[in-house]
């Protein structure tokens, strides 16, 4: 099938097909006479388990370590599951990150009159603390 063809099949865009092939994620696949490359079921499967394993937030220097590691029928799954606990406790610290800039927002925007006057608990909650003592706190500083 030609990259159109996979692309559609995987779930993976053509122009990511192209990118994996040039950062060596995925090897080149065989050309045709005319220079158009050919995918196989077996080129199909890994564009499948890359997407997967993009869909579940692994990094690209991990799928090529989990890629090595499927492709090795002599891996040992200890060092497939050291690479997803890793992504997890990465994931759990993000999680982490994301749940406090959500509170701080969500209690910002609460303060918010949301109404004419410029006072502004947002941008206040947003500026420097020293720049804006002597400034009104919608204005930015002098």
């Amino acid at each position: 099938m030609n990259i159109g063809e996979a692309a559609r099949a995987s779930g993976v865009s053509a122009k990511m097909i192209r990118h994996y092939e040039s950062i060596a994620l995925i090897a080149p696949t065989a050309r045709s006479d005319a220079g158009y490359r050919k995918y196989t079921d077996k080129e199909l499967h890994t564009l499948r388990f890359i997407k997967r394993a993009r869909t579940l937030g692994f990094s690209l220097e991990q799928i090529k370590d989990l890629l090595s590691l499927w492709q090795d029928a002599d891996r040992a799954s200890a060092d497939v599951k050291a690479i997803a606990k890793a992504h997890v406790a990465d994931l759990n610290k993000r999680i982490v990150e994301l749940t406090e800039m959500r509170d701080t927002l969500d209690h910002l925007a609460s303060a918010c009159a949301g109404d004419e006057r410029p006072d502004c608990p947002i941008l206040h909650g947003l500026s420097p603390r020293d720049a804006l003592s002597q400034h009104d706190a919608c204005a930015p500083p002098d």
